[in-house]
């Protein structure tokens, strides 16, 4: 089975098809060639048949009509009310409203999108250079994967069986320092270029662009409260959010009408579909991984290189950030989670801090050309020259290496909130 199996797997991904299609058309074969293909179905079924991935589809729809219902432009305008004349003031508007929108959408390119539409039309008008007007916009989209609720920690959660509201939670105060560390640039560097809004605004104006964001900014805490108040599992939790999703996209914010809801909600669906499909072939990958014994010999060859854990994890971040430059993120995700899995209990490392390890390294593959996906939605929204948007992005995309290397090596970053809230594992 081994022997046939890397030949395939090989001779697809040379040709360029699809990694999600080259996982399943892989595992097919192989077992086909086994004799039937019934194990690798029922295995399918069986993990599909998971309340937990129930939870997908929901947060999909709470994303799409988060994008498109108003939301963003209602957080936007609050924040800029109060901070969009400081130096780099929108720049800065721009990173806090795409971290509270993280805080409610689990997507990260829904979030680029959101708030790049509004925003970097106008970074332009008030001067900034759109090569920093676009870096902006990438790096902090990035926070939607990264920020509870995050679609990439229910999908790691389920490949690698662990708790996914650990996992939100172990997101957040990494979430927080990357958003920091984001502002500080964009301060200082607005500083340093004379980028400031000066158009006054009077204090009524302020207080209504406010009040009109307050029911915004209250669904990161019914939905998250919800979840660790023991109100709501987290299946319900994204049903909760996708409804909320609606009811301020149609009758709070109105930017969506009736008439257009059924092509919204189809256009979610078939997102949804999508990841649906994907998360399957990565679970029958998955269980080839586990059938031909490949997880079994690269543990044993792990064990015979007598390597520590601070030397694996320098490893795996360095095959994360070279495979980030060619793979999109979440074929990223469900090609190394099955391989990878195994490892971590016997070099006594923690899978909830390995998944806010390797969420980092997705926010990096989505910032890395030549294939990441949030600097092509970028560009292409706004305009700007791909070569522009990737060199205001070359200065976040350190700062996140940065960000890397700390939470890598000081694990109480991410382990400390879940173990606070949730008690030791």
């Amino acid at each position: 089975m081994l022997s046939f199996f890397s030949p395939v797997f090989i001779i697809l991904l040379i040709l360029g098809v699809p990694i999600y299609l080259t996982m399943g058309l892989t595992s097919g074969l192989v077992f086909a060639s086994e004799g039937s293909l019934v194990p690798l179905a029922q295995k399918i079924i069986d993990e599909l048949n998971s309340p937990t991935l129930l939870a997908v589809p929901y947060f999909v729809i709470a994303a799409t009509f988060m994008e498109r219902g108003g939301v963003a432009k209602a957080l936007i305008n609050a924040a800029t009310a109060w901070i969009g004349r400081v130096h780099g003031g929108l720049g800065l508007v721009s990173v806090l409203t795409c971290a509270i929108f993280a805080a409610m959408c689990g997507s990260s390119v829904a979030t680029a999108i959101a708030m790049g539409t509004i925003m970097i039309p106008a970074m332009l008008r008030n001067g900034y250079a759109p090569s920093f007007a676009g870096g902006i916009l990438v790096s902090a989209g990035t926070l939607g994967i990264l920020i509870p609720p995050s679609l990439a920690f229910v999908v790691y959660g389920v490949l690698a069986d662990a708790s996914i509201p650990r996992l939100f939670l172990a997101g957040v105060i990494p979430g927080l320092i990357s958003a920091s560390m984001m502002g500080v640039y964009v301060y200082f560097f607005s500083k340093k270029n004379g980028y400031v809004d000066r158009e006054p605004m009077p204090r009524a104006e302020k207080i209504k662009k406010t009040i009109n964001a307050i029911p915004a900014l209250l669904v990161p805490v019914v939905v998250l409260g919800g979840l660790y108040g023991g109100f709501v599992t987290l299946t319900e939790t994204a049903a909760l959010s996708a409804v909320v999703a609606i009811v301020l996209a149609l009758f709070v914010y109105r930017e969506v009408s009736a008439r257009d809801f059924l092509k919204v909600m189809t256009h979610a669906v078939r997102s949804a579909a999508a990841i649906m499909i994907i998360i399957a072939m990565a679970l029958a990958f998955g269980h080839l991984i586990t059938e031909t014994g490949i997880a079994q010999k690269t543990l044993d060859f792990v064990k015979s290189l007598d390597i520590q854990g601070w030397q694996f994890l320098l490893a795996v971040n360095i095959l994360l950030i070279f495979l980030g430059m060619f793979l999109e993120v979440f074929s990223i995700l469900l090609i190394m989670v099955p391989i990878v899995i195994p490892l971590l209990e016997p070099l006594n490392i923690d899978p909830i801090h390995f998944g806010v390890m390797l969420v980092i390294n997705m926010e990096l593959a989505l910032m890395s050309p030549p294939v990441g996906l949030n600097l092509f939605v970028i560009s292409n929204i706004s305009k700007i020259p791909l070569a522009q948007v990737l060199r205001g992005t070359m200065p976040f995309f350190f700062l996140m290496v940065g960000l890397l290397i700390v939470v890598t090596y000081i694990p109480i970053i991410s382990t400390w909130l879940p173990n606070l809230l949730m008690g030791p594992q």
